[in-house]
């Protein structure tokens, strides 16, 4: 059975539908907190019926994914977080692989809607916000021709699946102590406090630092570059510094708080978690952590604007990278907890996406 597009009785005022070069699906998580009915009709009004749809599940993507590649849209702006646009990425990319078996296919351009709790492509791309209902007209200019630019976007490829960022330890960690407060107390007079942006800040203030405070966030760590291409270190402006560790050569040996990697240099409410990510095509910014607690927190700001680069933050340039820990750590892929990890191999996928950019750099 294949799932309906989103049909609103009140519909008053949708453009004409217009030509493939210019045709327009949107896809929502009616999981995300922020795609409820207000949201629904106002996409309503501005997208066609029959291209507008909602998602309630991972078998919803997939129908939804089967629908979006027999239509042939040229771009495709997916409603939701982090985890939505891995979600339907996924779905899309997977079913063109089996299709390409056959006959060349082309893979939609895709744009993004502010609509989860970590949007962190959005600000790369400038996509518009809620606020003035920015995200109605993304969607108008995307179907009138008028987005000033596209932008060749890397993922990352693990376990098996694509998505912009990944990590495990201290990050991984904040996002399943945000998933335990959020399941614990996501209901009731807390609800408020623990959703969002002030989930987050409940959940590091609350949990993630007293963890961390207790030491039990300091592992022990291998990490091993991959057999295929040199893996570079990086200095304070992102240049590589010293000689290109060799395939298959030692990264790093030591303690670690976190090992996580990105293609693009934003987590979400633009914390720029990975400063030198999307510097160099093929490559992921890598980047390992041991630093005290104290010292973090009383850089937050830096930190989160991508100027913080102690000695104890090491940045690296890499295509494939696999990290060892001497026990099982939190993991994170695209802002989900994924439960804990020993070992994890962190890839850049085959294959780049294109994204809708309102900034208007085309790289």
């Amino acid at each position: 059975m294949w799932v309906q597009p989103i049909r609103s009785a009140d519909v008053q005022q949708v453009p004409p539908k217009l030509d493939a070069e210019h045709s327009v699906a949107v896809l929502l998580n009616a999981n995300a907190r922020r795609v409820n009915p207000k949201v629904q009709k106002l996409l309503s009004h501005v997208v066609p019926e029959g291209d507008l749809y909602l998602s309630r599940s991972e078998l919803d993507a997939r129908r939804i994914a089967t629908q979006v590649l027999d239509k042939g849209y040229h771009t495709v702006f997916l409603g939701g977080g982090d985890g939505t646009l891995a979600c339907f990425v996924n779905e899309i990319l997977n079913q063109l692989e089996v299709r390409r078996r056959y006959h060349p296919v082309r893979a939609p351009r895709f744009g993004v809607l502010k609509l989860g709790t970590g949007n962190s492509l959005s600000y790369l791309v400038n996509a518009s916000g809620l606020r003035g209902e920015g995200i109605l007209d993304d969607v108008l200019r995307a179907r009138a021709g008028e987005v000033p630019g596209y932008r060749t976007i890397d993922l990352l490829s693990v376990e098996g699946k694509r998505a912009p960022f990944a990590g495990v330890g201290v990050d991984g960690q904040l996002l399943n102590d945000y998933m335990w407060m959020k399941n614990t107390f996501g209901k009731g007079i807390f609800s408020k406090v623990v959703s969002g942006g002030s989930g987050y800040f409940t959940s590091v203030a609350f949990k993630t630092v007293p963890h961390c405070l207790m030491g039990s966030s300091v592992v022990g760590a291998e990490v091993i570059n991959g057999k295929t291409s040199a893996a570079y270190r990086l200095g304070p402006d992102g240049l590589p510094v010293g000689e290109p560790i060799a395939p298959g050569g030692l990264i790093y040996r030591g303690n670690l708080m976190m090992a996580a990697a990105s293609t693009i240099p934003f987590y979400g409410f633009a914390l720029k978690m990975f400063p030198f990510a999307g510097k160099r095509r093929g490559m992921m910014n890598l980047r390992l952590g041991m630093l005290p607690t104290t010292k973090i927190l009383a850089n937050l700001p830096k930190l989160w604007a991508g100027t913080w680069h102690p000695e104890g933050l090491m940045d690296f340039h890499c295509a494939d990278a696999t990290i060892k820990f001497d026990r099982p750590m939190p993991f994170q892929i695209a802002g989900d907890a994924e439960g804990y990890r020993e070992e994890i191999r962190f890839q850049v996928g085959p294959e780049p996406i294109e994204v809708v950019d309102f900034t208007g750099a085309v790289n």
